[in-house]
């Protein structure tokens, strides 16, 4: 198999030959410059998408599927399915749910493992964000063990903050298991962030969000984590979330090379407006496309595409398609540890593509084709 197009990284003209994995990349003769050709787009933090949350731990497998065909549209080879903070029976219900989906679905493969986002993070107003206040609770490696064992040991990442007693140990015990340990939903200080980065810790979920209206000027956990080089940050760049401003400072601090994209995208996303559900609690998809808690201003994940979310990357943080190409593709692999996927177009490296064709001018993009793999699952 052969997919032509310019190399996203470079602008080449490339032939990418292909089986399940890349067997070859050679400088096209092709004389017209055609599409561009990137690795698959990741996302590393979708609880939900056309109208099917993740959280509730009934969905069907059909629904699944169906939000995982919206998002090959936009370019999603791999996501981490994210279960919020809920009832112990719950989110290990959802997890054992979608691990069953991944199994039995015939698309099930780009389902490449589970983000867990709580239940440990701050009960307080503001860093506690959209999660219900009454499941938040410290950190317990017992009940990690049966999050794995209702998922098969696909939970690959977790998210929480690391001003708990016992985050430390907490953290060094998943991370000992492979699993990602990342600070957000937080009100640590400086002491705690340092503490988690010793532990293990390695990336700082949806950085900017999740945190106080208010804050004290200099040392606060925004600051903190910026300033850690050891932590890779991801980014909701939906224009509702982050101020670009916000962005371009946030990416520089962390440096391209450390920043990654994510949608945050909750049930709503790629559906009408209207109420929808979040796990236990109900919300509304604005017309100007915002989510937040049904009937309140409080933002409760995003309707971002993934191909929206490099446009954005690259109008509000002034990036090139190169850069926000990377933060979509291999630094999330990297920040989710995702093998196979950290070396861009290069042989070896699994056979998930995205076609799309770009407007220069107005910084925008088409998918055409989408492939994990070697196999194609989106075609305009």
């Amino acid at each position: 198999m052969t997919c032509n197009g310019r190399n996203v990284f470079t602008g080449e003209p490339v032939e990418v030959r292909f089986n399940g994995s890349i067997t070859s990349v050679d400088i096209s003769q092709s004389p017209a410059p055609g599409p561009w050709i990137s690795p698959g787009f990741i996302d590393i933090q979708v609880n939900g998408y056309d109208g099917v949350d993740y959280n509730n731990p009934a969905i069907s497998q059909e629904e699944i599927a169906r939000s995982l065909d919206v998002q090959f549209s936009a370019g999603m080879t791999r996501c981490y399915p994210t279960v919020i903070t809920g009832g112990p029976d719950d989110m290990a219900n959802c997890l054992r749910n979608l691990s069953r989906a991944k199994d039995k679905l015939k698309t099930g493969m780009a389902m490449e493992g589970f983000h867990v986002e709580g239940p440990h993070i701050s009960p307080d107003d503001g860093p506690r964000g959209a999660h219900p206040r009454r499941w938040v609770r410290p950190p317990d490696v017992d009940e990690y063990r049966r999050w794995q064992e209702a998922a098969d040991g696909r939970v690959r990442l977790i998210t929480l903050a690391p001003e708990w007693p016992g985050a430390p140990k907490y953290i060094e015990t998943i991370v000992g298991d492979g699993v990602v340990a990342s600070i957000g939903h937080t009100n640590a200080g400086a002491k705690e962030i340092a503490d988690a980065v010793s532990a293990g810790a390695t990336l700082s979920t949806h950085l900017g969000n999740g945190a106080h209206q208010m804050l004290l000027r200099h040392p606060n956990y925004i600051w903190h984590q910026m300033a850690e080089d050891a932590l890779m940050a991801d980014f909701i760049c939906d224009g509702i979330h982050l101020s670009g401003s916000f962005l371009k400072v946030a990416i520089r601090a962390k440096g391209i090379e450390r920043s990654v994209l994510v949608t945050d995208a909750a049930g709503p996303a790629g559906a009408k407006p209207g109420r929808y559900r979040l796990g236990e609690q109900d919300v509304d998809l604005t017309t100007d496309g915002r989510v937040v808690l049904a009937g309140q201003d409080k933002l409760a994940g995003s309707a971002l595409r993934l191909d929206r979310g490099l446009a954005n990357l690259m109008k509000l943080a002034s990036l090139t398609l190169s850069q926000a190409a990377q933060m979509a593709t291999v630094n999330a692999a990297k920040a989710g540890k995702i093998a196979g996927r950290r070396k861009g177009l290069t042989p070896g490296e699994r056979s998930d593509f995205v076609i799309f064709q770009f407007d220069e001018a107005k910084k925008e993009i088409k998918v055409e084709q989408t492939w994990i793999s070697g196999e194609k699952v989106f075609q305009s």
